[in-house]
């Protein structure tokens, strides 16, 4: 298979030069179908590229997008950690669940990890490191604490999977996403106890009035609530949610909040036109890959391969995670998706794995790697707000990357964490 061998080569070759994952990902395909001979390698690329867009999930997307940026400058985070700091601020040690409960709540509003962390953590490390806290531990928290909203819905990542994967809901994977992103903020506060416990930290949050904190909070976790029950209730598709999505954010944030002028949202949507370009280019380009890869059998070969290492779907779902697990230190999520979905996926499925359900362990594998050196956005960006290094944060990150670890295994091994959701709803 030279066209199989020519494609690994270019594609290592250029992600290690540091080339982005797009332009890798294009290349890869180019040389690939280029070597098949047959084939018309231009036109190939090009429609390809162009029908692999085409596509009427992916154009919720730029909604998604455009509602988190709104989101996350609308004041919303200052909104959400007072909320969080009235349930959860006067339990002893009770800042740090007030960090991974608010990342958990705009990581899911806002649908981005990365500006959880931002925003969250501009807030949260200062405050945690002057009562007490080490401030590695507290850029450590937060970082893994962000990616729990890309579990909970809305989520752009599951819109991505849900078009390579073919025939998934974009509503059951909403749905199944909500009890296992609970359970690894769940599985984070509880690493975040047994620190508090070892060293004596118990530091609190002085927590301003439940219904105050509450009554400002609502609007924005409202959007949570008209997505998914717009969908479940058939009043609009998940596409047409994420209009319904913008529209509120905007008006959320210039009319309710009114801490967005008129006058930035030129910036705001360019911000959002720039994301929404990297992700349509990734698809676009990812699937011109899938087809070489097709053409050459690898899914099928691939499948075989796995099934040869074991015929028990407990060992092959373990293998399939520590793939997935190294493929996250190496790779940002949306090309992992893109590239491994259609390789990985046929081999799961003839074992009895639903569709939906290896999504949400594939994406609960790959928060991890956001966390996690050398690539991990979520890491670099908690450095850079805490001031650290990423040499000093991963030792103290180790206890929540257990944390989240036990709680993808259970996600993989108990599929009722992920189906029983989608199942109530019929979904």
């Amino acid at each position: 298979m030279p066209e199989l061998i020519a494609l690994v080569i270019v594609f290592v070759v250029l992600l290690v030069l540091g080339v982005p994952v797009a332009v890798c990902l294009g290349l890869s395909a180019i040389v690939a179908i280029a070597a098949i001979g047959d084939v018309p390698t231009g036109y190939m690329v090009a429609q390809r590229t162009a029908t692999g867009i085409a596509s009427f999930p992916l154009l919720a997307i730029p909604f998604f997008v455009f509602s988190g940026v709104l989101m996350g400058e609308g004041g919303m985070a200052r909104r959400l950690i007072d909320f969080a700091a009235a349930l959860v601020g006067p339990v002893p040690g009770g800042l740090a669940y007030v960090n991974t409960l608010t990342c958990m709540l705009f990581g899911a509003v806002s649908g981005s990890a990365a500006a959880a962390v931002s925003s969250i953590g501009g807030f949260m490390i200062p405050q945690m490191v002057q009562k007490g806290y080490r401030r590695e531990f507290s850029v450590a928290l937060t970082a893994t604490s962000a990616t729990t909203g890309l579990l909970i819905p809305p989520s752009n990542i599951m819109i991505v999977y849900a078009v390579v994967a073919g025939n998934v809901s974009v509503a059951a994977l909403f749905m199944a996403g909500v009890v296992p992103g609970i359970l690894v903020g769940l599985a984070i506060m509880t690493a975040a106890f047994l620190y508090n416990r070892r060293t004596g930290v118990s530091a609190r949050i002085e927590p301003p009035p439940l219904l105050a904190a509450a009554g400002s909070a609502v609007p924005s976790l409202m959007l949570i609530v008209i997505v998914l029950g717009g969908i479940l209730g058939g009043i609009f598709s998940a596409t047409e949610a994420s209009a319904i999505a913008a529209a509120y954010a905007l008006v959320l944030g210039v009319g309710v909040y009114r801490e967005i002028r008129v006058g930035q949202l030129p910036r705001i949507l360019l911000r959002s036109v720039k994301t929404t370009a990297v992700v349509m280019l990734l698809v676009g380009t990812s699937q011109a890959l899938s087809w070489a890869l097709s053409f050459e059998r690898v899914p099928q070969t691939a499948s075989a391969a796995l099934l040869d290492l074991s015929p028990n779907p407990l060992v092959l779902l373990l293998i399939i995670n520590v793939l997935l697990l190294v493929v996250g230190t190496f790779m940002d999520m949306t090309p992992a998706v893109l590239v491994f979905t259609p390789i990985l996926l046929p081999a799961v499925v003839s074992f009895g794995v639903d569709p939906v359900h290896f999504g949400i362990i594939m994406i609960a594998n790959l928060c991890i790697g956001l966390c996690t050196p050398p690539v991990g956005t979520c890491l670099f960006v908690g450095c850079s707000v805490g001031r650290t290094t990423i040499a000093r944060v991963v030792p103290p990150a180790i206890p929540f990357f257990i944390a989240m670890l036990l709680a993808m295994l259970l996600i993989t091994y108990v599929p009722a964490i992920s189906l029983w959701l989608p199942r109530r709803f019929g979904l």
